[in-house]
């Protein structure tokens, strides 16, 4: 057993959770969190430390949940954000980065971005994985070297991985794929469903703790024909989450009306691909039968607002589509920020600009958001909206006291801390990162620099 002393943390009313299962969060002073397994066993409010706790002042609050992340994007932070242009401008960029990886260089790439999710407060990631083979498109001779490298910097820096095995058939509708594509792609789509289930076999095999996960993703309606949807929704397994890239650009809802007679969102309800499993990412460029279509399917929509604001993407509708049924998500998507704070905040000030009225997300929602909002994408554990008696024991500390923070009150710092701002990460019931620094691998910033000397 481990145990912590908060001086202050955000838990779920009386330590568990509401009657429909929910943590509805409040803040208390003087917690105690007792931990067996990795989970919180009990929690006392209002009292003192005792001896053997880690004592940890500030505000903790729930480890977040990153439900979008392209690891290899990382590289661009910094490097394409000058000049004119758009995502197709910035896409080609991409090609590059991910022409260099290999499974060395990309485990060593992934240990410094995980790294770096733990010391900004995210105890979970969901990975978008596409670059499975060579560059020229042949399968490596371990046929899951790429994978691997994934699950084993995860590993390294005690982030839980969701590893989303993406589906990519098509450089657009009815376009072969590119050579700067070719190693992202299977022959079709039942050799993808077969080397899905040969991946499972072998993350059950390396990991058997719950501390990585295997899921699905079709990358977009642009790189997955019609007739493959058909199959994924006949023949790929209900017992893990599925992803996709939704309404991302304008001229992929032009080019999927044109190819198919209706939109994104109306061609994976056409398969019935819609349901509570479903993820829908970024979901940028919706009508309002699209709305009401992942509304109705109790969809969760991953938004990854600092990405769409770099990006040009747009603002998503993500309060309509919260009040049609459907769950909200954050995710860092391509690494411009790894920041679960201004992620919220970003979610809510898209909401301001959009609508012209503030408060379209309270600091519950936000959080929520943050949090368990990821419940469906991952294949792993989250931690809850609050800290709460048999959820896993992952919480961050905020500094309430920083030239950010001080003055803020506990539920308000959604709008003024950063991932600066954090000074201790506890994963698992292990403290994994304090001030900035990961107890196992040390300075995020210096693992980064080492890896990117050998990209170009």
């Amino acid at each position: 057993m481990k145990s912590f002393w908060c001086e202050t943390a955000v838990i779920a009313s009386n330590g568990t959770p509401g009657d429909d299962g929910r943590s509805v969060p409040e803040v208390a002073t003087g917690v105690r969190v007792e931990t067996i397994n990795g989970r919180i066993s009990t929690i006392h409010t209002g009292v003192q430390p005792e001896h053997g706790d880690e004592m940890l002042v500030g505000v903790a609050f729930p480890a977040a949940a990153n439900a979008h992340s392209h690891a290899f994007h990382r590289i661009l932070r910094g490097r394409t954000h000058d000049g004119r242009g758009d995502f197709w401008v910035w896409r080609e960029q991409m090609y590059q980065s991910a022409s260099e990886l290999t499974p060395e260089k990309y485990q060593k790439l992934a240990t410094a971005v995980f790294a770096e999710m733990v010391v900004s407060g995210f105890s979970s990631v969901a990975e978008f994985h596409y670059v499975h083979h060579q560059p020229e498109g042949a399968p490596y001779a371990e046929p899951h070297a790429m994978e691997l490298a994934l699950a084993r910097a995860a590993m390294s820096a005690g982030i839980r991985l969701t590893l989303l095995d993406t589906l990519y058939l098509t450089g657009g509708i009815g376009t072969p794929l590119s050579p700067d594509q070719a190693r992202f792609g299977d022959a079709d789509a039942m050799a993808w469903l077969d080397r899905l289930a040969s991946l499972r076999d072998a993350i059950a095999e390396e990991f058997p703790s719950e501390a990585v996960g295997v899921g699905a993703a079709l990358h977009s309606v642009r790189a997955v024909p019609e007739e493959a949807l058909e199959i994924v929704a006949k023949k790929l397994p209900r017992d893990i989450p599925l992803h996709i890239h939704l309404s991302e650009q304008p001229a992929e809802n032009q080019a999927c009306e044109k190819a198919y007679g209706t939109t994104p969102a109306g061609l994976l309800a056409r398969y019935g691909l819609l349901s509570p499993r479903l993820s829908a990412v970024h979901s940028t460029h919706l009508t309002q039968d699209d709305i009401s279509l992942l509304g109705r399917a109790s969809a969760t929509v991953v938004m990854c607002p600092t990405t769409e604001a770099d990006l040009a993407d747009g603002i998503g509708p993500a309060r309509e589509l919260f009040e049609s049924g459907a769950t909200i998500a954050l995710g860092t998507d391509q690494h411009a920020v790894i920041d679960p704070w201004l992620e919220m905040r970003t979610l809510e000030h898209g909401e301001r600009l959009g609508s012209g009225q503030r408060g379209r997300f309270s600091p519950e929602e936000l959080l929520q958001a943050a949090t368990e909002g990821a419940a469906h994408s991952m294949a792993t554990p989250i931690a809850p909206q609050a800290l709460q008696v048999g959820g896993v024991c992952d919480f961050m500390v905020i500094n309430p006291s920083s030239t950010r923070t001080a003055g803020s009150r506990p539920m308000q710092l959604a709008f003024s801390a950063t991932a600066s701002d954090v000074t201790h990460v506890v994963i698992g019931g292990e403290l994994i990162a304090s001030n900035g620094v990961h107890t196992r691998l040390g300075v995020p910033g210096a693992l980064l620099t080492e890896a990117f000397k050998e990209f170009s």
